[in-house]
């Protein structure tokens, strides 16, 4: 990776953090009724939406949604599960680590994100 080149990444985990921490703060903001988990929502979506479309600036857009929507699920459910002890079965724990994987292969064997 050349000078620059990891920038629409950097974006796209500024997405991520963004879109989780916003949807963790929806959950707090008890249906919007609480003034500061709902504030951290609203910016925090924002943010999320800007850092997405600096990263499609690059990044095609099947490859950074799947990477966005996909680690953004992983996350959130374990953020849940720490900080709200919300329980996570083997279902779901294998269901997390086959996004992982869809993700990665994606990624990794997929030639939809090369530039012809």
């Amino acid at each position: 990776m050349g000078r620059g080149e990891g920038v629409p990444y950097l974006y796209l985990a500024i997405a991520i953090a963004a879109e989780v921490t916003a949807t963790f703060c929806l959950t707090l903001s008890a249906g919007f009724t609480r003034l500061w988990p709902s504030c951290v929502t609203v910016v925090g979506y924002v943010v999320a939406f800007y850092a997405l479309s600096l990263a499609l600036r690059v990044i095609p857009t099947g490859i950074a949604y799947a990477i966005w929507s996909g680690i953004g699920t992983v996350l959130i459910a374990l953020v849940c599960r720490v900080v709200l002890g919300q329980k996570l079965d083997l279902a779901a724990m294998a269901g997390m680590m086959l996004i992982i994987c869809g993700v990665l292969v994606m990624n990794l064997l997929s030639n939809t994100g090369q530039h012809d």
